[in-house]
Order: structure tokens, then sequence, then C-alpha cells
């Protein structure tokens, strides 16, 4: 029992000292050696250098280039003001009167291009101003529009979505990015229709009552001028077909990269890596594997790299400082990089400890016959301590990943419906108060937790949830589709 109080106390040291603003870097570590001095059959130093360090660099072996390219892109996007232009031709094309939806899906269409969910609040919040004060909407709303186009489905439901979330299952189960679409897409779609007319109705209400977009001392968040990009407090010209930055040919050239990296993740994924001859991977020295186990990951690296030098050749007259604009995206990718790799030394150390047989056993109890309920609760509570959802799915893998997949083959389910409910599972829980997405969304938009988060916790948190439950369902009466 003594192992266990210490895996409970560490969790809960992770969260609250997390939310305080301690580094993961020190945390998971830290909290892991705590945990071990509960469990003196592990050797503090051992539990250290043997289990954490490798555990953090496989994380960092596998998954490097996928941070390192996806936070270039989104930096490029950004400071090329493609971003921008694509977020104004949806609510262009949409119009005042549909405010709401319109910053969803232009938060949806970068997102699921693959920018940063951070850049799209960024890049998004001067037009959702700009908007939401035509449409006299309350400001409040703001964050949990973004939060549902840029946290949830987008990240965690649409097939092939480049989304470190819907990566990271990929060498666990040997899956591609475009794993159980079917299920996906119906996750996806309850995600937006429901948390859209959760916010359409609140504006409703808000209506009623005569609140409109209320008197604000907007943020002025510091930029890199160098990068021309608009600073979150900007008053935004007012969104309408005569935009300057609604013009047919800056938007061709602003989404061909985004539409590319989607395209061409599918293509290799599914047709072409498939078709090569590549025996040469069973050989010791290409590590033993086969296609199947790497395919996912190559499509991915391959599709964003395409995606960065086509955006160059068209964005390059709109990006002066180009080698400090690479310069930012790839020190940008360091640190979420290693505070997740990080979360996945400590589960590794958790998994080592005689108290964490007891836990998994528990978890793996609630419903013997069917691993997608352990999942989805395993999955979900450890997102929710961490704060993360990457950080929570990756110390859930790495303590369970291997059990959860001979679980499936024992129940006959197919890998691609274990990578989808873990990938969805991910995007519940997560969103709560502490997470840091949550925190900085909020401080761009210059609101409070008591301001807007009722709304982020419906649309991000609640509604993720029943999203999981109904792909739960319906993957355990009809499998993988």
């Amino acid at each position: 029992m003594t192992s266990i109080a210490g895996i409970v106390l560490a969790l809960v040291l992770l969260m609250a000292l997390a939310y305080r603003g301690v580094s993961v870097l020190l945390l998971a570590p830290l909290m892991a050696l705590l945990a071990t001095l509960f469990s003196p059959q592990a050797p503090l130093l051992a539990s250290y250098t043997q289990v954490f360090m490798p555990a953090l660099g496989g994380f960092v072996i596998a998954f490097f280039p996928l941070f390192l390219l996806g936070a270039v892109f989104g930096k490029l996007m950004e400071a090329s003001g493609a971003a921008r232009v694509i977020a104004h031709a949806i609510v262009a094309w949409l119009g005042a009167q549909r405010a709401i939806l319109a910053i969803v899906l232009a938060c949806a269409v970068l997102t699921y291009g693959g920018v940063s969910l951070f850049v799209v609040a960024f890049a998004v919040y001067p037009i959702a101003a700009a908007l939401f004060r035509q449409a006299d909407l309350p400001k409040r709303l703001i964050p949990g529009t973004v939060a549902l186009g840029a946290f949830t489905f987008t990240m965690t439901a649409l097939p092939g979505t480049p989304a470190i979330q819907n990566a990271i299952p990929m060498p666990y189960f040997g899956t591609t990015p475009f794993a159980a679409p079917g299920l996906g897409l119906i996750g996806g779609a309850v995600m937006l229709v429901l948390g859209t007319l959760w916010l359409v109705r609140r504006a409703a209400n808000a209506k009623a009552r005569g609140e409109g977009y209320g008197e604000h001392d907007e943020p002025a968040a510091p930029r890199d001028p160098a990068l021309a990009t608009p600073q979150a407090g900007s008053q935004a010209t007012p969104i309408t077909a005569s935009h300057p930055d609604f013009n047919g040919r800056a938007l061709a050239r602003a989404i061909a990269p985004v539409v590319l990296v989607i395209a061409l993740n599918y293509l290799l994924a599914t047709w072409l890596l498939p078709a090569l001859d590549t025996a040469y991977l069973a050989e010791p020295r290409f590590g033993a594997t086969a296609i199947g186990n790497v395919r996912g990951i190559w499509a991915v690296i391959a599709a964003l790299a395409a995606a960065i030098v086509l955006l160059v050749v068209l964005q390059r007259p709109h990006l002066p400082h180009l080698s400090r604009t690479l310069e930012q995206g790839a020190s940008g990718s360091v640190l979420p990089l290693l505070n997740t790799a990080s979360q996945v030394g400590f589960g590794a150390v958790i998994a080592l400890l005689t108290g964490f047989a007891l836990i998994r056993d528990a978890v793996l109890a609630i419903a013997p016959g069917n691993p997608l309920v352990s999942v989805s609760i395993a999955v979900n509570i450890l997102a929710g301590i961490t704060g993360s959802a990457s950080g929570g799915m990756s110390i859930a893998l790495q303590t369970l990943g291997e059990t959860w997949l001979a679980m499936g083959q024992a129940a006959g389910m197919a890998p691609d419906l274990l990578h989808r409910v873990t990938a969805i599972a991910t995007g519940g829980l997560d969103a709560l108060p502490h997470n840091g997405a949550v925190i900085t969304l909020l401080g761009i938009c210059g609101l409070s937790h008591r301001q807007a988060y009722t709304d982020i916790f419906v649309v991000a948190v609640a509604i993720p949830v029943l999203a999981l439950v109904v792909v739960v369902v319906l993957g355990s009466a009809f499998g993988s589709f």
C-alpha cells in the first residue's frame, strides 16, 4: 500500500505544482524519484538513469521530427500571414451573422492543416475580437469558440490530422494517422455540432439579456515586430468580403501548404509507402521492424517537410526574416518535446513500482472484455492530472500500451480502433483549468477563468467526453470503420 500511496502522492503533486507554474522538466524526474522512495524494491538512482532517461530518450528519438517540423510549419504560417489570410477568408465568406461558426471553422482548418494551436490562438484572436465586436457578441465567448475549433475534434478525432496526439499511438499500435476514419468523423461531428450549438445558444441568451461585446481593455501581447504578425490587442479591420486579406490569389497561396499536408499524408500512409520494397527494415541495423510500424510516422514527416518547402516558395516575399523564423520555430519545438518526453520517463518509472501492478489490474478489471473502456478511463485521468493531452497519453501508453494491444487482439479488435479511442480520450479532462493551452488562450484574450472557463469546459471537456462515449459504444458494437 505504501507504493500506491507514493504513486498517488507523486501524481497529485505533479498536477498541483504544474498548475502553480513549476516546469515539468523539473517536476517529472523529481516526482518519479519521490514515488520510488515509497517502494524500497526500486533503487533510486537506477530508476533515474536506467529507466527514466532511456524512456525519455526513446520518445525523443521517435517523435523529435514531428515536433520540429510541426513547430517550424506553424511559425512559418504565422510569420508569413498565411494563417491570418485563411482565417479572414473563412470569416468573410460566412459573415458576422455566423461569427461563432466562422471562428470555429477558421481554427479548425488551420489546426487540421498542421498549425500549432498556440499559433492559431494568436493569429485568430484579433479577427475574432473584430468579428464579435461587429456582431455585438459577448467577448467572453471567444475563448470557448477558439477552444472548440483548435483544442477538440481537429486535435484528436478527425482522421489524418498531423497533431501529435494523433501520432503518438502509431508506434504502439502499428497504425496510421487515418486509423478508424469513420469513427473519427462521427466523434468529430459530435464535438463540432454540439459545441457550436452550445455557443450559439449562449450567444442568443446573452442577446436576450441585452449583453453585447462590452467594454474591454484589450491585451497587448508582446510580439516580434520583425515577423510582421498582428498583436493580440490590435484593432482588426471589420471582416467583409472587401477586406484586403480576402484575395483569391493570396488565399490560394496560403491554403496550398495546408492542403498538401492532408493530401500527401493520406497518399503516403495509405498507398505509396506500403507499395515500396522495404524488406531492408527487417535488418537489425534498421531496427528489425516492418513498414507497418513506421509508415504513419514517415507519412507525417514527409508531408510536413514538403509543406514547409512549398510554403517557403509561395510566401518568400512575406518572409523577410526567413532564417530567424526558422530558428524560432525550431527552438519552439524543444520545450514541448522535452516536457512530453519527461512525462514518458515519469510513466516508465511508475510502471516499474510494485504498487502500479495493483492500479493496473484495477483499471483493466473495470471492463475485462473491452479494453476500450480502460483506455478511455486511464488516458482521460492521466491527461487531466498532467494537464496535457500528449503527456497523459504518453504515460498511459508507456505503461499499458502493450497490454491494451494484447487485450484488443484477444477480443478481435483492430488496432485502428484502439488508436482512435486513445486519441479521442486525450481530449477530455486535459482541458481542465490548469492546462497550459487554456491558460495561454485566456491570457491572449485578456479574460479570466471566472469570465470564460465555463464555455471552455463545456466544449473542450464535457462534449469531447460525450463524443468519446459515442465512439466507444459504436466501436464496441461494430468494430473499426
